[in-house]
């Protein structure tokens, strides 16, 4: 069992950067693949970046290449999302999910656990 908690979201400029964070506990977090998602209002959660418990594979939708980077801290219990150049249309909830093992994959039904979600609304 893992708990997570989404912190870093808020209101910015096109062109600006956030970070958020997702912070685990309840278990061995290193031994969980996570992945970024985001939902905006009356469409789909998407995914938008995921990296393995072993921190040595990525996954990033088409959407964000280029301008988000993943990144985990292990010792810290921590996954990192970077985003850069913001865009309006980036503008979501924006959720960390966890799975035990497996590679960065960008489907939510392979997720087992969810954190509550963190704004992000991008000002054009």
């Amino acid at each position: 069992q893992v708990q997570l908690v989404e912190s870093g979201g808020g209101l910015v400029q096109a062109g600006g950067s956030l970070r958020l964070s997702c912070a685990a506990s309840g278990s061995i977090f290193s031994n969980y693949a996570v992945g970024w998602f985001r939902q905006a209002p009356g469409k789909e959660r998407e995914s938008v970046a995921a990296i393995d418990w072993t921190r040595r594979s990525t996954y990033y939708g088409d959407s964000v290449k280029g301008r988000f980077t993943i990144s985990r801290d292990n010792a810290k219990n921590t996954v990192y999302l970077q985003m850069n150049s913001l865009k309006p249309e980036d503008t979501a909830v924006y959720y960390c999910a966890a799975r035990r093992f497996g590679p960065p994959s960008s489907e939510k039904s392979e997720y087992n656990y969810w954190g509550q979600g963190t704004q992000v609304t991008v000002s054009s």
